[in-house]
């Protein structure tokens, strides 16, 4: 894809900015290598433990270690990304990322590598949460589906054939080639986002405040992720479950949990991100009884296994980009609702799984549930991203990568204790019933609008006012997502400035001394945040 531009509109109109395709590629480039890191390394832990002479629970820590900074951070990296500037985090966090890379596979001994897993995670969550903010804000309002679409798909194909890669990988050059392989597409994206990207903003560092949130919020996180992980083989660990309990509580109800919630809001993306965390629980449901199922009860070789379970990401990689057409022609929400019913079509339809099924009965089917991903990946994210309060953006694209995540966990552990309870006669069966499940109610979740949508913002003279990602007409100007590193014009500035009654059809933000508000909460909800409801 090319760069377009546009040619001048009427007097008096400002000429919209041209979309940014290369930033693009670069959001679905970093997307890719960050979500490869999730699994890649899984399949050379053998490898690492017998070079570093270390136990198989020692090296375990080279997924761990990553793993967990990626997750526990999201929050708090959302919260500081809404605040920095959005070229200079990237190239911090693209370099970092390409540099403990290079520092993992050089690791003489354990220690220092799981040192090096552990700083790639944390510039990992900056990147989980500022490839969509990117992607966003590199287009126009009306292209956002197809933009959102290249991260969307591409970060879970990362994921899905992390194990694949990294198996060719270790039988070829070695395990340290595993944490070398992604080094090529990071300098590639660092050098384009270098040339691409004007100036928008130094770093800051974290206040104490920020630093005491994050330190909650990662303490939450980190005990239920690691309480749900480890359930797999020992499910008493589910009894520290509620330990996640009350730093996030506390969180929550504190300065740093309230502009988040407020966000969430704002934008009523509320059951949106239950219905990312129903598809990735899903998906991760059905990946993990599927493989487990096709080896262990069908005889199936791990050569067979692995080319029957990639009929899902083919699905999913071919109907990606489609997914993002549907959604500039027909609106985000159809396409996102008609890929949730096709993905909950194709679990559905493997529930009745058995042993006289051949590959092609199998395939054909998780083909169908990735065709449905890949439809609903772009327009979901297209859709959250786009009601977003224009200044919580990176606060909204860390909620709904957290929930991605926390579905990713929590699947596999619900259906192992689905089969347990089931006993070995029936485990499959009710494993594949739980995905299927949830992918189902996944499809009310994504087709319930948002309080941002069903009360449409209104203009001075009572009229509904244009919001961002409805496209106002040649020449306006997105003001909710602009263009990455694209600055505000005068017109813009001197709009921002007006107080409520002034004829800009954009109300001020809710003050402190309003009723219900409190000092630290998040801004009153604007009509930047409400797209308008369709006709």
């Amino acid at each position: 894809m090319s760069d377009r531009g546009f040619g001048s509109g009427p007097s008096g109109h400002v000429p919209e900015p041209a979309d940014r395709w290369l930033l693009v590629a670069v959001a679905g480039m970093l997307s890719f290598v960050a979500m490869l890191d999730m699994n890649i390394v899984n399949i050379a832990l053998a490898a690492i433990s017998d070079s570093l002479d270390v136990s198989a629970a020692t090296a375990q820590w080279a997924v761990l270690a990553y793993q967990l900074p990626v997750v526990a951070l999201l929050l708090p990296v959302g919260r500081w990304l809404d605040g920095v500037g959005q070229r200079s985090a990237l190239l911090v966090a693209a370099g970092g990322f390409t540099l403990c890379s290079a520092l993992a596979a050089a690791a003489p001994w354990a220690a220092w590598l799981t040192a090096a897993r552990l700083a790639q995670g944390a510039f990992g969550a900056v990147l989980f949460v500022l490839m969509p903010v990117l992607a966003i804000r590199s287009v126009r309002p009306e292209a956002r589906g197809r933009a959102m679409s290249v991260p969307a798909t591409l970060g879970p194909l990362g994921a899905v054939t992390g194990p694949a890669v990294g198996g060719l990988l270790l039988d070829h050059l070695g395990w340290r080639a595993v944490f070398l392989v992604k080094i090529p597409v990071c300098l590639l994206a660092l050098a384009v986002a270098w040339r691409a990207m004007p100036g928008d903003g130094r770093l800051r560092a974290l206040d104490r405040r920020s630093l005491a949130d994050a330190v909650l919020v990662a303490a939450g996180v980190t005990v239920l992720l690691v309480s749900l992980t480890l359930s797999y083989d020992a499910p008493a660990w589910l009894l520290l479950v509620p330990a996640a309990v009350p730093p996030l509580w506390w969180w929550l109800r504190g300065p740093g949990g309230r502009p988040v919630t407020g966000a969430l809001r704002a934008s009523g993306a509320y059951p949106a991100h239950g219905a990312v965390l129903g598809l990735a629980a899903a998906f991760a449901a059905m990946h993990y009884v599927a493989a487990l199922h096709l080896q262990r009860d069908s005889g199936f070789t791990a050569t067979a296994t692995g080319l029957t379970l990639l009929a899902f990401p083919l699905g999913m990689g071919v109907a990606g980009p489609v997914g993002g057409r549907l959604a500039d022609r027909y609106g985000a929400r159809p396409a996102a609702v008609a890929g949730a019913c096709l993905t909950a079509a194709g679990l559905l339809l493997l529930v009745p799984l058995g042993d006289g099924w051949t590959p092609l009965d199998i395939a054909w089917r998780l083909a169908l549930a990735g065709v449905g991903m890949g439809l609903n990946g772009g327009p979901t994210q297209a859709l959250v991203m786009g009601s977003a309060p224009p200044e919580r953006t990176a606060t909204v694209a860390s909620t709904l990568q957290l929930s991605r995540s926390l579905g990713f966990t929590v699947g596999p552990a619900l259906a192992t204790a689905a089969w347990g309870l089931s006993g070995p006669g029936g485990g499959v069966t009710a494993g594949l019933a739980l995905a299927a499940v949830a992918a189902c109610a996944a499809v009310p979740l994504i087709a319930v609008r948002g309080r941002a949508e069903t009360a449409p913002a209104t203009g001075p003279s009572g009229t509904p006012a244009p919001a961002p990602g409805t496209g106002t007409g040649p020449g306006t100007i997105d003001r909710g997502h602009r263009h990455a590193g694209t600055p505000a014009p005068a017109a813009d500035r001197a709009s921002a400035a007006r107080p409520a009654d002034a004829p800009s059809g954009r109300p001020a933000r809710e003050r402190d001394d309003q009723p219900g508000s409190r000092p630290g909460d998040e801004p009153g909800e604007t009509t930047d945040a409400a797209p308008a409801a369709r006709p």
